[in-house]
C-alpha cells in the first residue's frame, strides 16, 4: 500500500499483511515510518551493520535479561531502524523488558507468531521493496523525459507533483514563486530553510535545496513538497533536476547580459553619448531608467542577487559587473521598488551568514541624465556601506541632498574635515567625558529645540544648555548662527 505515491512500504503496511500476522507491542505512533531494508540478527549490538530504515528481525537469542534489551534497542534507535520484529519462543512470549526498552527509546516493536518463518517476512519485504525500486526507476525516467523534451520548470514541477502525488512548489531564496502551488507562508519556509545549519531541512513536508552540486544556497532555489514523508529518492531527483533547470536559466541570463557589461561600464564611468548604446541594448531611450549598484563581501553574490531582486520588479533590466561591483539599468521601475527590494532582501538575509550585500538605487532619469543617476546610485551605495546590517538598501530619493554630496567625497577627506570641525569634542569624549557628540547630534536632529531635545535625552533643559554650552566653547562656534550650525551638521554626517 503506497502512501501518497511517495513511500511504498511503511511499518503499518506489515501489520495489514494477513499472511504475516504481526502484532504491535509498542510504538503504535511510529507505524508510519518507512521501511527501506531488512536485517536479521542475533548480535547483542548490531548498530555497525545498520544504515537506517531497516526492519530488524530477531529471534532474541542474544537476550538474557533487561540489560541486554537496553543495549540492543539503543543500537536500533541510534541507527534509525524502522522497527523490530521479534519472535516469541516456545517457553515465553516477547520479554516485558524488551517491550519497555522499545517504548522508552521510540522503537516500534512487532511480535512475530511462533509458527511464522522469518523467511516469509523476508520474502514479503524484499518483494515490496523491489517493486518500489522498479516504480522509482520508472518515475525517474519520466522526470528525465520532461527535461529531455525541453520542458520548463513549470512542466517539471507538474510532472513531479503527479509522480509524488503531493503538491510541489519551487521558490527562490527571496520567497518568489517560480512554479507550482505555493505553500501557505512561502517567506517563512524560505527563512527557515536559510537559517538551518544542515540540508535538506524539514519544514512542512520536505524542503529540499534545488541547485547544481556545489551551488550556493543563497542563489539557488528551494523545492517544497507538501507531503507526509521527508525521505524520498524521487523528491531528491526532482530537486536535482530543478537545480539543473535553475542553472540553465542562470546561464541564459549570463549570455543575455554579456553586452550589458560594456554599456554599464559607460554608464558607471559617466561616458557621454550613451543613448545609441541604450537603444541597441533593447531599452527605450526615451523612457525613465534607474541605475542600481550592488556589492557583496562575497564577490560572486552581487550580480545573481541583484538579478533576483530585479526579476519580479521590471522586465528587461540589464545587469553587468564593472570593477567588482554589479551594476544594473532598470526600466519600468515601480513606485515601491526600493521597498520591494528591501522586503526581498529581508527574506534572503538569514542565508548571508557573515556576508554582506549593499544596494544603491538612483532616482529616475532619462538617457541624458544617466551620468548623474550613476553618480547618485554610487553615492547612495557609499552611504549604505557605512550603515549597519548585512543587507542594506539605500535609494537616492530617501537621502538628503547634502548627504549625497558628502558621499561623493573621498573617505580621507571626509575624515579630515570631520576632525577639523569636531576634533575638540571628539577628544573630550575619547578622554572619558560626557557624550557631548551624542548630545550635539540629538540637539541638531531636533532643529535646535531645547525642550524636544531634552525630552529625547531624558535630561533637564538646564543640563542640556550646559552641555551645548560646553560644545560651543570647545569648538569655538555659536550654534544659534545658521551657517555655523550647518557646518557642524555636515561634519557630523561625515562620520
Amino acid at each position: 500500500m503506497s502512501r501518497a505515491g511517495v513511500i511504498a512500504l511503511l511499518v503499518r503496511d506489515l501489520l495489514d499483511a494477513p499472511e504475516l500476522r504481526l502484532t504491535p507491542l509498542s510504538g503504535h505512533e511510529l507505524l508510519d515510518r518507512p521501511v527501506r531494508g531488512l536485517y536479521g540478527t542475533e548480535l547483542p549490538d548490531p548498530r555497525r551493520y545498520l544504515s537506517g530504515g531497516e526492519l530488524v528481525v530477531s529471534g532474541l537469542l542474544w537476550h538474557t535479561g533487561p540489560r541486554d534489551s537496553e543495549v540492543f534497542v539503543a543500537a536500533l534507535a541510534d541507527a534509525g531502524a524502522a522497527a523490530l520484529a521479534a519472535s516469541e519462543t516456545e517457553a515465553r512470549r516477547v520479554p516485558p523488558d524488551l517491550v519497555a526498552a522499545c517504548a522508552g527509546l521510540d522503537v516500534a516493536l512487532l511480535e512475530v507468531p511462533l509458527d511464522l518463518s522469518f523467511a516469509v517476512i523476508t520474502e514479503h519485504v524484499v518483494q515490496r521493496l523491489a517493486g518500489e525500486r522498479a516504480g522509482q526507476l520508472g518515475r525517474h525516467q519520466r522526470l528525465l523525459a520532461v527535461v529531455a523534451g525541453g520542458g520548463d520548470v513549470e512542466a517539471l514541477v507538474r510532472a513531479g507533483t503527479a509522480e509524488l502525488d503531493a503538491p510541489c512548489a519551487v521558490l527562490t531564496t527571496t520567497g518568489r514563486l517560480v512554479a507550482g502551488v505555493p505553500p501557505d507562508d512561502p517567506e517563512r519556509v524560505v527563512r527557515d530553510f536559510l537559517r538551518a545549519s544542515r540540508l535538506p531541512v524539514p519544514t512542512r513536508g520536505a524542503t529540499l535545496f534545488a541547485a547544481p552540486e556545489g551551488g550556493d544556497r543563497v542563489t539557488g532555489w528551494v523545492l517544497v513538497v507538501d507531503g507526509e514523508h521527508l525521505r524520498d529518492d524521487v523528491a531528491a531527483e526532482l530537486a536535482s533536476l530543478v537545480g539543473l533547470a535553475r542553472d540553465r536559466i542562470a546561464q541564459h541570463r549570463l549570455v543575455e547580459n554579456l553586452p550589458a557589461a560594456a554599456l554599464l561600464r559607460l554608464v558607471a564611468t559617466g561616458a557621454p553619448a550613451v543613448a545609441s548604446h541604450v537603444a541597441a541594448a533593447g531599452l527605450d531611450p526615451d523612457g525613465p531608467l534607474r541605475v542600481l549598484v550592488a556589492s557583496s563581501t562575497d564577490d560572486h553574490l552581487a550580480a545573481p542577487v541583484l538579478d533576483e531582486l530585479l526579476t519580479p520588479l521590471c522586465r528587461g533590466a540589464l545587469i553587468g559587473v564593472v570593477d567588482g561591483r554589479a551594476w544594473a539599468l532598470a526600466p519600468d521601475w515601480p513606485d515601491d521598488g526600493a521597498d520591494a527590494v528591501r522586503a526581498a532582501l529581508r527574506v534572503l538575509e538569514p542565508g548571508l551568514g557573515r556576508s554582506r550585500v549593499v544596494v544603491g538605487i538612483s532616482s529616475a532619469a532619462g538617457v541624458a541624465g544617466l551620468r548623474g543617476a550613476a553618480q547618485e546610485a554610487d553615492h547612495a551605495h557609499g552611504l549604505g556601506e557605512r550603515r549597519p546590517g548585512s543587507a542594506v538598501v539605500t535609494a537616492g530619493e530617501e537621502i538628503a541632498l547634502h548627504q549625497l554630496l558628502l558621499a561623493g567625497l573621498p573617505e580621507e577627506l571626509r575624515d579630515s574635515l570631520r576632525r577639523r570641525v569636531l576634533g575638540p569634542v571628539l577628544a573630550h569624549d575619547a578622554a572619558g567625558g560626557a557624550d557631548l557628540l551624542g548630545t550635539l547630534r540629538v540637539f541638531l536632529d531636533c532643529s535646535g529645540s531645547w525642550t524636544t531635545a531634552a525630552a529625547r535625552l531624558h535630561v533637564h533643559v538646564n543640563t542640556l544648555r550646559y552641555r551645548i554650552g560646553r560644545v560651543e566653547h570647545l569648538l569655538g562656534v555659536d550654534l544659534s548662527d545658521f551657517r555655523q550650525r550647518v557646518d557642524v551638521l555636515l561634519a557630523l554626517d561625515m562620520g
